[in-house]
Formats: structure tokens, sequence, C-alpha cells
């Protein structure tokens, strides 16, 4: 790569400037936009700093339907925080943030959580934002900000003298970190880093191993798997670490790959074998490739880089006509036609709309690269926190921002400091009414992942209800491990693999075999922590709104929870499976009870991919589910991000979904509780959060009451 030589930041950096104290105080935080109140860090304001506050907060999914500048305008304004008569406000206002001066922004603990939105950073960027300052901050969050050029820390005895725009040392921002993002923040941002790379100006660090290419194997673009591989290395390694050291890039220039052993804390860059975005980041990522290389630039080997049309193509049929006449809806229609011809100028494979009267997407991403990409070994990288979804098939699978996808197109690497493993053992027998989303939230509401300490960690499932599980059921875990705010998550891959890839994929046997062997963690593997559930226990869960993380059993709320909308879908709950949970429910629901969906509630099932829809089509289960009641509507996102049917139109409304997250505003401004497939399901009938047990329809007559009509 030609050019003038890339600067590194100066060893000190001044800012001057004001401070903005995200606090869970709305009067607060609204005289510190518009009367110029400067509040001194005191304990009892550090008390009050609002924790988890997640990207769909900082930017909701709407204000993303923009990727340049114009985000400035827009951080925070779906910030939640307490009001004066006790309920939850939004006081940040469109421009009030860039307008107020502010450099630094202050929050409490688990600081961006959620979605990897690059936009978040970026409108905090716009807005003037230059340090970012919390208890904890999730991975993918602050990796997006160092990526950017924003220095993070959770040194709260800076933001005096940032304030005062005394010089601070750059180190004060680096130390501690790895040599590589060390090097990131010091150039200012990830493509300043790269050409500096690429330039020869930087040096990386080598792998402690002694470094070796593994010979790869199979159809240009696959994993080479781990077989033939050494199974022990000095150190026995999880199965996190064994995928870091077969895909760690030891030379570019000699397109070297492999390393015989590799351990947590080792910072790298490692070979991707899928990369994809969908169309709220691929635009973006696109300008930032065409502004930075030129238009003419062409990224590097195109066949594995995939494109999804995804998230929005249901949105007009939610957004409010207020928006609309706004022009937002023209603005997210021009994310589709950035990617589309992006994807044609470059040869891309773009998942799009399908074709001629059906709406929908032909798949949602993660759904796709589990259904027809992901194999054991792999690394693949996606923008969206919920890329772990492959994770179930063995494939080490993460979330990455805007910044990190562009430049991966230039290098096809990503760069990544090996994370510890925590293991979750599942043990016992899981009840026929608990499913693995029931477990989800059970992990969720775990104090060490509740409190944060799993943050940036590998979470790998294991024990013999996990072996157990199908590979539907293992992509619901390993798709929450978003949730868990954990790096990736990831399951051994074993015959249940096999006979996945044999029967989904017509892989052949013997081949798929192959690629299992050794996918798997070394007995004596080092973990940090070690967490075990006892299956036995468990009873149908749901997790209150708010946050996935409130989990409790449904028995035991305390007053009934009357329902409008139950929404059976998305990507954690629109896999094959899952749609054999929502018939098994509702076709006991009609033919041993006469029921339906109840009069009050509004039932919507939406799938994951094209596969997934006709694969119901031949179980008989969209003719089931039109019979009861519901409305089946075709892939895609949807209200999972606010931007299809099933989201809730006011504060007032409850909805119960089997979707992953409900973040406040998440899919609409209403309440949601998050329960598993079998429990959306006979919450529709109920007409209330009720948990489903096999073959007890009477209950559901009961808690239905009287008017629910009783089918012909």
């Amino acid at each position: 790569m030609t050019g003038a030589q890339v600067r590194k930041r100066p060893p000190e950096i001044s800012f001057g400037g004001r401070v903005l104290f995200l606090a869970d105080d709305a009067d607060l935080i609204r005289r510190q936009l518009h009367e110029g109140l400067d509040p001194e860090l005191t304990d009892e304001l550090r008390e009050r700093l609002r924790d988890q506050i997640s990207t769909d907060e900082i930017t909701p999914a709407y204000i993303c339907f923009f990727y340049d500048e114009t985000l400035g305008d827009f951080p925070y304004l779906g910030l939640q925080v307490a009001g004066a008569d006790g309920g939850d406000e939004a006081p940040i206002e469109r421009g009030t943030v860039r307008a107020g001066g502010f450099v630094c922004s202050v929050a409490g603990k688990r600081r961006g959580k959620g979605s990897s939105r690059e936009q978040s950073p970026y409108a905090e960027l716009m807005a003037g934002i230059k340090v970012v300052v919390s208890e904890s901050i999730e991975r993918i969050y602050n990796e997006n900000c160092q990526n950017l050029g924003i220095l993070t820390t959770t040194d709260f005895r800076l933001i005096d003298r940032i304030r005062s725009g005394e010089p601070i040392p750059l180190s004060e921002f680096t130390d501690g970190k790895d040599e590589i993002t060390r090097q990131i923040i010091e150039y200012g941002g990830l493509f300043e880093f790269n050409m500096a790379r690429l330039q020869g100006q930087v040096s990386l660090p080598a792998p402690r191993a002694e470094a070796g290419p593994i010979e790869a194997s199979g159809r240009p673009g696959t994993s080479p798997g781990i077989a033939g591989a050494p199974a022990f290395g000095p150190r026995p390694m999880t199965l996190g670490e064994k995928i870091f050291a077969n895909k760690w890039v030891v030379d570019a220039a000699a397109d070297q790959v492999g390393t015989a052993w590799a351990e947590p804390g080792e910072a790298g860059f490692f070979r991707a074998d899928v990369r994809f975005s969908h169309e709220y980041v691929t635009p973006m990522a696109a300008i930032f490739f065409e502004q930075k290389l030129g238009v003419d630039a062409r990224v590097l080997d195109p066949d594995s880089i995939l494109f999804f049309r995804d998230h929005l193509t249901f949105l007009h049929k939610v957004m409010s006509q207020e928006r609309i006449e706004q022009g937002l809806l023209a603005v997210a229609n021009e994310l589709e036609v950035k990617q589309r011809e992006f994807s044609d100028k470059q040869g891309i494979r773009l998942y799009g709309e399908q074709q001629g009267h059906v709406m929908g997407s032909e798949a949602i991403c993660h759904s796709k690269i589990l259904e027809d990409y992901a194999e054991p070994g792999m690394l693949i990288i996606g923008t969206d926190s919920h890329t772990p979804h492959a994770g179930a098939v063995g494939a080490l699978a993460f979330g990455v921002g805007t910044t990190a996808i562009f430049n991966s197109w230039i290098t096809k690497d990503v760069r990544a400091r090996i994370p510890p493993s925590f293991k979750v053992v599942v043990n016992g027998t899981l009840p026929g009414n608990v499913t693995a989303k029931d477990l989800m939230l059970e992990i969720l509401r775990h104090p060490y992942v509740r409190d944060g300490h799993a943050i940036g960690q590998i979470i790998e499932y294991a024990g013999p209800v996990v072996e157990r599980l199908s590979v539907d059921e293992r992509a619901t875990m390993t798709n929450m491990a978003a949730e868990v705010g954990a790096f990736t998550g990831v399951v051994a891959a074993d015959e249940r693999t096999v006979e996945f890839l044999v029967k989904e994929r017509g892989m052949d046997p013997a081949r798929a075999r192959a690629l299992v062997a050794d996918v798997r963690s070394d007995p004596g593997a080092e973990y940090v922590k070690v967490i075990e559930i006892d299956a036995s226990r468990l009873r149908p869960m749901v997790a209150l709104p708010g946050d996935p993380g409130n989990g409790v059993y449904i028995d035991e709320l305390a007053d009934p929870v009357p329902i409008e909308i139950a929404y059976a879908g998305s990507c954690t709950a629109g896999k094959k499976e899952d749609m054999d949970m929502y018939a098994r429910v509702f076709r006991e629901a009609r033919d041993r009870w006469g029921l339906g969906v109840h009069p009050d509630v509004k039932c919507y099932i939406q799938c994951g991919s094209t596969d997934v829809r006709e694969y119901a089509r031949e179980e008989g289960y969209l003719d089931l589910f039109r019979d009861i009641g519901a409305e089946f509507i075709e892939p895609g996102c949807g209200a999972c991000i606010a931007a299809g049917p099933g989201i809730t139109r006011s504060a007032e409304q409850v909805s119960v979904s089997s979707q992953n997250r409900n973040f406040p505003g998440r899919s609409g401004p209403g309440r949601l509780y998050l329960v598993s497939p079998y429990s959306v399901a006979a919450s529709a009938v109920a007409g209330r959060v009720v948990g489903w047990e096999p073959g007890v329809g009477a209950e559901l007559v009961e808690k239905a009451g009287p008017t629910i009509p009783v089918l012909a």
C-alpha cells in the first residue's frame, strides 16, 4: 500500500470541554443539556450513573438509517432514565449533545451492550465525544470506539483532567492493552493502523508458539479444520483457543496461517473464512472503503464475503406517518440501494428481498450462515451481535463493527485478543416443556453473567443436556451469547453436528466426520469459571421487561400479565425446530381443546429463511397457523428491531416474544416479556403470559376465560 506515512497521535493529549454524566435522573441530564450545569463527580453521582446502557438506547434502530456525520445529531435519543413522577423518561433530544460542547460521556456498568452497531460510537464521535468513561464496557462497543478513534477508560480519576484540558499521557488509555490494541489507539483508529501495517511501520506480536503454517484442505474458502493439528501443544487448549491458533496470520506477506498453540491474552490478526454484513452496516462500510481507498478499489476474495438485506424489508409496514414525512423511510431505502450497488460492483453474493409479490428477505444473515456456510473449525465474522449463532456447529463466530468489516475487505483478516473461556455445564434431564431459551434465561440471571463478569469471554456450552440438543437448539444458546455480553458462544462439534451437515447440507458423511474431528476442547483445558446447571429443576421462564437478565419462573409471576401481542420468531426463534414447537402447542390447542389465538391477542409467526418457510409449508404448519388465527410473516428481522409487524405502539401495550432481547425501545415503546417458543404460543392462546404443559389444555381454557373462540 502506497501513500503518505501514517502518523501517530502525540504522546500527550488534551481535551478541555464539558463532561456529560448519563445519570439515572432525567432532570439532571436536562440541566446539563439546557442549563449548562457541569456537576462534580461525587460518590453520590457515581452511584446514580445509568448502568446497562445498550446500543439500542444510544442509537435506536431508526437512527441507524443514517450512515454519515448526520448521526452526530442523535446520540442517546433512546436513553430511558428515571423521571420526576417515578416513571421512565427519554430526556435527550436531537442535536442537544452536539450543541452542548461535550467531549466526554460518563456512565456506569456494561456500557454499550447489545447490538454491534457502530453507528452508536460514530454518533457520539460526530457529536463531539472524544472520550468514553464507564465502570465496564462491552467488548464490541469498546472495539468500535477504538477503531473509530474514540478513547475509552474505566478510570474515573481522569474525568477532572479531561474537563480542565490538562495534558494526559496517551499511555493512560493504552496501559494494560495488548500490543495491537495499543498501536490502534496510538494511530487513532483501525484503518490508520492497518495502513501503517501495510506500509511496514508497525510491529505485530508473534505467537508464543513456534509459528508454522497449517496445510489447508477442502474446497477454496473453507476452513482447513482442526483435524491433523496437534491435539495438545505445551498446554491443553479450549475449543476457542484451538480455532484461534489454527487461524493466526503469522506472516501475511507469505500467507502463513496457523500456529501450534495459543492462549488467552495473546493478540493477533486471524484469517476469516466468512465475512458478512447486512444493510444497516454495509453502506457505511462501503462509504468508508471508497473514501479511504478510492471508488475503483476492489475487495479481497469477494467469494468469501456475503451481504444480506434482512433488517428493513418490513419497515414500511410499521413506520409512523410522522417519520415517513420526515423522510426517514426514504433514507432507510437508500441503505438497500447502496448495498445492492456495491454488491454488483464488487461481485459479492447478496441475499436480498424476495422477488415478485412476496415480501420479506431471502434469509436473516445468521440463519443463512448456519444453514449453508458455517463448518466446524471455521472463523466467521459478521456485523451483528448475534453472529455467534454459527457456534452451534463448532465454528468460532463473532460480531464486529463497521470499521472492522471494511478493513477485512482489504486484508481478509480480523484483529482480536484471544479471550478467556468459561464453561456452562448443563446436567440432568431437560423437562419436556423447557427449551434452550429457558436455559439461556436461567444463565442470564446467574450472578456471574448478570454482574458483567462474563463480558468479552468465550462461553462454551457443554454437559449431557447440551450434547442431546439439536443444532437448532444449540444455535439458540450460541446466538444469545450476545445477551451474555460474551465474545462468542460455542458448542463442541459431535455426532449431532455430523447429522446436521449430512441431513441439512447433503454433505458426504465421511467429509462431515472429518470436519468434526477434534473440534472440541482438550481434556484439562483451563476455564476462568465453570457454572453448573441442573436442568431437571428448571421450569418455563420469562424475562421481565427491560433486560433479558430479568428472568423468573413464569409460575412465580405475582399477578397475571395480559398481553395484546405475541411475536414468535427472529433469528433466535425462527428455525425449523422453533416452528415445530409453535405447531405442537397450537395443534394441541386446536385439536384437543378447540382453541385458537385469544381474541384480545394479535399473534405473529416469522421465520428466519425461505428454507424454514418451505419446511413449515411441507409440514402443514402454515395452514395450522392460519387456522388458529396467527399471521405468518415472511423471513426478516422485523419486530425484534422495531422494524416489522409485532411491535408495540404505545407504552401501555404488552407483548410476549421468543426473540433474544427486550431492552427499552427494542420492539416499540411497550413492555416486552421474553419467553420460549412453547410459552409464546401458549400465551397467545391464553391471552396472558403462561408456560406450556403438554396435555394441559384445560389450564389454557381457564386462563383464557370464557370468551375464547372454539374452532369448528
